[in-house]
């Protein structure tokens, strides 16, 4: 029988159980590096970043309080650690150059309909907000509550980001296939 989050942390919190760590990080990696791949635009970063999350993870167990999933506490963990990582690496800025220099970028590559690059490209035509939002319900498969807990945003305005950004994208990827 497989064991919840709830009794694999509870076996890290009374013992350091690194294997029920183990267990935890093969349970939620996935979903971590999707989540931070979304947000970065890039897989080495967000490799990192994932790493970074899971190492923090673990000095901070004791903190995780067994209030809703594991996963959503995993994800606050991954998100705080992105924000960081803009603030530290500036990644803010390349970002708006690459949004800026997207028309250009299209017009010259148009690569496969539906292909991860096309994803990536529309995720940057977002603003930061949105593409957070909807990665963190898309992506990482959050209910809009716990991306309002993530974010600090109000849960309205999430569910509007979501809604908006959803709707861009739906028009970027109308607009790819009308041009193909």
């Amino acid at each position: 029988m497989t064991d919840t989050d709830e009794a694999l942390v509870a076996r890290v919190t009374a013992g350091g159980d690194r294997r029920a760590f183990a267990m935890l990080v093969s349970r939620h990696q996935g979903v971590v590096r999707g989540l931070l791949a979304r947000l970065t635009g890039g897989a080495p970063e967000a490799d990192d970043l994932a790493q970074e999350t899971f190492v923090q993870a673990w000095r901070r167990i004791e903190t995780y309080r067994g209030q809703g999933s594991f996963r959503p506490w995993l994800c606050q963990i991954a998100y705080s650690r992105f924000l960081m990582g803009l603030r530290r690496e500036k990644s803010r800025q390349r970002l708006l150059d690459a949004a800026a220099r997207e028309p250009a970028e299209l017009a010259s590559s148009p690569g496969q309909p539906g292909s991860r690059v096309d994803l990536d490209r529309a995720l940057a035509m977002l603003g930061d907000d949105e593409r957070h939002c909807v990665v963190l319900c898309y992506a990482a498969g959050l209910s809009h509550s716990d991306a309002a807990s993530i974010t600090g945003l109000p849960l309205g305005t999430v569910k509007s980001h979501v809604t908006r950004g959803r709707a861009r994208l739906k028009d970027w990827f109308d607009r790819q296939e009308s041009a193909a």
